[in-house]
């Protein structure tokens, strides 16, 4: 969703960034408020809020690098003397808009794929995690990962075995974190302006000290990479809002928005609709279509260019679309909206 802005923030995060712009901060004193606010929150040691999840990537990866040495933080990306070898499964190695190996270069460290791309085994990890010069263990929790499902709480506890600090990116999971924070690792990164709809903006959370270490390297490659203070406002009103949340009631809404939008989809001669779940775990489902060809000349890939071309442009999760499926993700959206979309399916599949 990154091209279309991500999320939508509510009313109440929107006041609290606009007075944000009205005044001068202290950046350094919102950061230590931020990190307690998150810690509050997850129950984490410590976070701070950094650019985006790219960036708190490259940042977290300084990190477990140079600690808090002045030096070493002016030094990168010459990684001369340092450990800068990261282990990253292979089927993790993404690609979000960047490739997540180019992320990790940035940082002048070197990614160290564990594994095929279909398949990597725990005693594969233990292996590289041996190898001179290793920094950490990178994992990714994420829809675009592929191949077998990794055991994170296994594969952290074998980097902590090796002496080895692990990051979990985990961008688009701010609903699973206290999952992801069970597996002991030392740094949990995510999107604040997904689910958490707050202006763009990384979180990371973790350790006090390697949070501090991320702090410091504000002060070298993260010069570029720093949070704004309407960011931070942003985070800060939009945890706000999640706290007051009722999980229950929320995930009924979700259920109930769905099934009527596949109640109403499945009305449509040329189509087929289901739901299905989040493949990571998270506590939605999705909208599931399936075009009949031979009742109509337009394909699944058809119906989404037309979607798009019309007026207002209505976009998919097309990473299904080789198996002829199209994904709808209800979340954000408003029932009108929702009549809107199906109203243009209709047309387009069933012309007047």
């Amino acid at each position: 969703m990154t091209p279309l802005g991500v999320s939508r923030s509510s009313p109440y995060i929107a006041s609290n960034v606009a007075q944000a712009l009205e005044h001068f901060w202290l950046i350094d004193e919102l950061q230590q408020v931020a990190s307690r606010e998150l810690s509050d929150w997850t129950g984490a040691r410590a976070g701070t809020i950094v650019h985006c999840t790219g960036a708190a990537i490259t940042l977290s990866i300084a990190a477990v690098m140079t600690g808090t040495d002045q030096q070493n933080i002016a030094n990168l990306p010459d990684v001369t003397a340092l450990p800068s070898k990261v282990i990253l499964p292979a089927a993790h190695a993404i690609n979000y808009g960047q490739s997540i190996q180019q992320a990790i270069r940035l940082a002048g460290a070197e990614p160290i794929l564990a594994g095929s791309s279909h398949h990597c085994s725990i005693c594969e990890l233990e292996k590289h995690l041996q190898e001179p010069g290793t920094s950490c263990l990178l994992l990714v929790s994420s829809r675009l990962v592929a191949g077998n499902e990794i055991d994170f709480k296994a594969a952290v506890k074998a980097a902590h075995d090796a002496g080895l600090p692990t990051i979990i990116d985990g961008a688009a999971q701010d609903r699973r974190l206290a999952d992801l924070l069970d597996t002991g690792t030392d740094l949990l990164l995510l999107s604040a302006q997904k689910y958490l709809s707050a202006p763009t903006a990384g979180i990371i959370l973790g350790t006090q000290q390697l949070v501090d270490s991320v702090r410091a390297n504000e002060r070298g490659i993260g010069r570029a990479m720093k949070a704004s203070k309407e960011a931070i406002f942003g985070v800060l009103a939009a945890i706000e809002e999640r706290q007051t949340e009722n999980l229950a009631i929320w995930q009924a809404e979700q259920a109930e928005k769905l099934a009527r939008f596949i109640g109403q989809a499945n009305e449509i001669p040329q189509l087929e609709a289901f739901s299905i779940p989040d493949m990571t775990g998270l506590p939605f489902s999705r909208a599931c279509l399936t075009v009949t060809r031979s009742k109509t000349n337009v394909g699944a890939a058809g119906l989404v260019e037309a979607l798009k071309m019309g007026t207002p442009g209505i976009r998919v999760m097309e990473h299904a679309l080789r198996e002829e499926r199209i994904i709808f993700e209800l979340v954000p959206l408003h029932e009108t909206e929702i009549a809107v979309i199906l109203e243009r399916i209709s047309e387009i599949l069933v012309p007047k």
